[in-house]
């Protein structure tokens, strides 16, 4: 059975307050394709991540502190993710990647739902990571961005990339990465160099369009951006 890690952002989970339509209807597509999928589950932190981030800073905390207030906003976010999956979840969010490794060995009909990590990574570079771990077949990342632009999107004339080499998505990367919680661009370039260095097919796609979603599960043709 192919295993296949979803990276949820949290501005799809939690945009402002949680999105239950959205969690119900993904939860639905991860349970039908589990005959065919083992998944991973890993939650971004979405708006409460940022608000926590940056009352942080306000108050006098470091970039340190802020990623740990950020970090226990991705883990709510995962236990809600993992409460809309309901009995197909694996008891408990995971917080390290050999727990969350060993739990996909051993529970192969079930959804192992993952947060953050440690400071100073995103969930995007702990999804490369549980991905490369675990030897998933591709890592799929669902945002409110459609897929990768030469540029921020909303800027004029930014172009989408249906296609591009891993060595592209770095060099995109690292020019609008600025590593800090509750910053924007649509994967960061640790996650970038992960995803190169392991050669881990990745989608990108709008999760909100789950027949987008469930095309780049299949690793099929999708109106988002595939990375080899």
């Amino acid at each position: 059975m192919s295993r296949v890690v979803l990276s949820v952002g949290g501005s799809l989970i939690n945009p402002g307050k949680v999105d239950v339509l959205f969690l119900q209807k993904l939860a639905k597509l991860v349970n039908a394709l589990s005959k065919e999928f083992q998944f991973a589950v890993i939650s971004g932190g979405g708006t409460p991540a940022r608000e926590y981030a940056s009352a942080v800073r306000a108050l006098g905390g470091n970039e340190f502190v802020a990623d740990e207030a950020a970090i226990l906003m991705t883990r709510a976010n995962a236990f809600i993710a993992a409460s809309a999956l309901g009995e197909r979840a694996y008891p408990g969010v995971m917080e390290d990647f050999n727990r969350a490794a060993e739990a996909v060995a051993v529970a192969e009909r079930r959804v192992v739902v993952m947060g953050g990590t440690i400071p100073g990574f995103t969930t995007d570079a702990d999804a490369a990571l549980l991905a490369e771990k675990i030897r998933a077949r591709r890592l799929v990342n669902l945002s409110n961005i459609d897929a990768i632009y030469d540029r921020p999107p909303r800027r004029a004339g930014a172009k989408k990339f249906s296609r591009m080499t891993h060595s592209q998505l770095v060099k995109l990367a690292n020019e609008y990465d600025m590593r800090k919680a509750g910053t924007h661009f649509v994967f960061d370039n640790i996650a970038c160099k992960i995803i190169a260095r392991s050669k881990m097919e990745t989608h990108f796609v709008n999760g909100k369009d789950l027949k987008q979603v469930e095309a780049a599960i299949r690793g099929g043709k999708h109106d988002g951006t595939t990375v080899k």
